[in-house]
């Protein structure tokens, strides 16, 4: 552990009696002493505060640098209006997906927010695909995550202007006086916000959100099952350099004028492939959700099996979902398998557990998208 970084929060999180574990490079809590279950329930009804600053923030700059990015990710960058915040992927010649992102036109430049584990090679990435010009700023600042249904309830108190945004919306603020970058989104299924500070500034800011009734530090336990619960994928887990877009059911990921119809189509890092993937549907596998119809959860890692005991997949993601009421899972099946509605079976602990392929979100998602 000594030799993990610490986020600007580390003493904070001690303070409140947080267990601490390495994650991606960082000691980081887990859970408080009110326990993931409770904090999973918590964010579902009220609201959480998450300590996200281990992610890696960056600014890119140069001649458009939409355009530049649009070389190395199948999203539409060009096309993103100035204050919106888009998801994207960064995909290798071999279709694999290599992180996933968020990019946010701020105007002249683009904030990119990356995973801590990939931040480095990430950097690395841009760097030797970016035309001269081109310069990446790596940024010093904490990132927060509010999330829960009371979110807007919380910042109406403290900024009211951040509660005009709607989801994937990005705006520069003030709350206490502090300076903020605040997105309307988030990582767990329910309307939140995502808060960008300065480092220094980023222990301040936490106390002043917890200072409020509706708030409780949430540790990665909670954000994971959360997370899950939402049908949101962790990389490294549900998708990686070997899975494609199209079989991690990330078509959406693919912006319209990137495709083959499109006025941009192509021109990105296994764009033959993955297009090839979008349009013919030839893939032999896909990402799908599944409910378990006992109570015993069904961990990453697990075999997923046919009703003739035939060995089809893995399980990427699963436990208990605490808002769910069920097992609930990702995983990888043959796409003849991936009907809604059929039966596979999970291999735990010796025995065959019988699940349901399941439409995702396994929760209804409350993302505000305005009125």
């Amino acid at each position: 552990m000594s030799q993990l970084k610490r986020t600007p929060l580390y003493d904070l999180h001690v303070a409140h009696g947080a267990r601490m574990v390495p994650f991606a490079g960082y000691e980081m809590p887990v859970q408080y002493p009110a326990g993931v279950k409770q904090e999973h329930q918590h964010t579902r009804a009220a609201c959480g505060l998450f300590d996200v600053s281990h992610m890696g923030q960056l600014l890119l700059r140069g001649p458009a640098p939409a355009e530049a990015l649009e070389r190395l990710v199948p999203a539409d960058i060009v096309g993103l209006p100035e204050g919106m915040q888009r998801y994207a992927l960064f995909t290798h010649e071999d279709g694999g997906i290599l992180d996933d992102l968020m990019v946010v036109n701020a105007g002249d430049h683009l904030y990119l927010v990356v995973n801590a584990a990939c931040q480095e090679q990430d950097i690395a990435h841009l760097h030797a695909h970016l035309a001269d010009g081109h310069e990446i700023e790596v940024l010093d600042r904490g990132l927060l995550a509010l999330q829960g249904p009371e979110a807007a309830t919380v910042m109406a108190r403290l900024c009211p202007a951040a509660c005009e945004l709607v989801f994937m919306q990005h705006g520069h603020f003030e709350i206490d006086g502090i300076p903020v970058w605040v997105s309307r989104s988030g990582y767990t299924g329910e309307d939140g916000f995502e808060i960008s500070v300065a480092a220094d500034r980023t222990e301040a800011l936490a106390r002043r959100l917890l200072a409020e009734p509706e708030v409780a530090p949430i540790g990665l336990g909670a954000r994971d099952s959360l997370r899950l619960e939402a049908g949101l994928c962790l990389y490294g887990h549900d998708i990686d350099t070997g899975t494609t877009p199209v079989e991690g059911g990330l078509i959406w990921a693919i912006g319209k004028p990137r495709r083959h119809a499109g006025q941009r189509p192509g021109r990105f890092p296994g764009a033959d492939l993955i297009l090839h993937q979008v349009e013919v549907k030839d893939h032999s596998r896909k990402r799908v959700g599944l409910l378990g119809e006992g109570r015993a959860p069904v961990r990453e890692g697990a075999e997923l099996y046919d009703e003739a005991g035939n060995l089809i997949g893995l399980v990427t993601s699963g436990g208990f979902g605490p808002t769910v009421g069920k097992p609930v899972a990702m995983g990888y099946v043959p796409v003849a398998q991936a009907e809604i509605g059929t039966r596979v079976y999970a291999g735990v602990r010796g025995k065959r557990l019988p699940m349901v392929v399941t439409k995702m979100p396994f929760v209804t998602p409350g993302y505000y998208r305005g009125k």
